[in-house]
């Protein structure tokens, strides 16, 4: 049986999640204090939540159906943005949150996610990764 590649993702990319839970939190002390850490480390833990998530629904839609993966690729786009937004918009009530340390960890967070995973795909095409059962090769 293989893996399929979302799940592999994540895989592979969970380890790194606490490295950089930890350099954010050292780096928003740094230049901001505590509420700065916390800000920052919040911004990191809700970008590897959210990719873990939507790996794991593309997966799920994927076993479904080809429509279905469009509809979870194309509205999982639109969720994460409102979510990003909602959390942030949420924390930015709490006196001690950081808006700027939480975007200037969310933003080096997702592109540095984004190239990890395309450092990952380089030279695979997507959908040599998948594999169906009963299929043959010609």
């Amino acid at each position: 049986m293989t893996v399929e590649p979302e799940r592999e993702l994540v895989r592979r990319i969970l380890p790194f999640v606490p490295l950089a839970l930890v350099a954010a939190f050292a780096i928003g002390w740094l230049a901001g204090g505590s509420g700065a850490a916390w800000s920052a480390a919040i911004a990191v833990a809700i970008v590897a939540a959210n990719f873990v998530a939507f790996a794991l629904s593309i997966a799920w839609a994927a076993a479904v159906s080809d429509t279905m993966l469009a509809i979870v690729a194309l509205g999982g786009y639109l969720v994460r943005l409102l979510i990003f937004t909602l959390v942030l918009v949420g924390l930015n009530t709490l006196a001690w949150f950081s808006p700027l340390a939480f975007i200037c960890a969310l933003m080096p967070a997702v592109i540095a996610l984004l190239v990890y995973e395309a450092k990952i795909l380089t030279g695979r095409m997507q959908a040599d990764m998948w594999s169906f059962e009963g299929a043959t090769h010609s």
